[in-house]
């Protein structure tokens, strides 16, 4: 059983096994909140482990961003080579084309320059 003022003996949910707190809690009442560690694997082949908080096997998600590469990673090897991998990393340069045109990000360029020139 959790103790309400107790906390989680110090760790927080996804800090993975063996990780301390500089600050820990030495609450007997207090237990360590239980983990599962999942696998994901890539399209490269890349396995990333994620570690969560034990939870129903529905909340736990099916996709993964890989950590070496940025590609969408499956919990099932060899699903992210198919159809369910389609989706590829976005740098935040691709983020910002898709909310400004060329034209804007020219104006906004002309505008923060000359405000630069003045300032200088």
């Amino acid at each position: 059983m959790l103790h309400i003022s107790g906390g989680f003996s110090g760790t927080r949910v996804g800090v993975t096994a063996g990780g301390r707190s500089p600050i820990r809690n030495d609450n007997p009442d207090a237990e360590p909140v239980a983990r599962i560690r999942i696998s994901y694997w890539c399209a490269s082949g890349h396995e990333t482990i994620a570690v969560f908080a034990q939870l129903p096997q529905a909340q736990i998600p099916v996709y993964w961003d890989c950590i070496r590469c940025g590609k969408k990673a499956s919990s099932t090897q060899g699903l992210a080579d198919g159809a369910g991998a389609g989706d590829l990393y976005k740098s935040h340069l691709d983020y910002v084309k898709e909310r400004r045109t060329a034209e804007e990000g020219e104006e906004l360029l002309s505008v923060a320059l000359a405000k630069h020139r003045q300032s200088s």
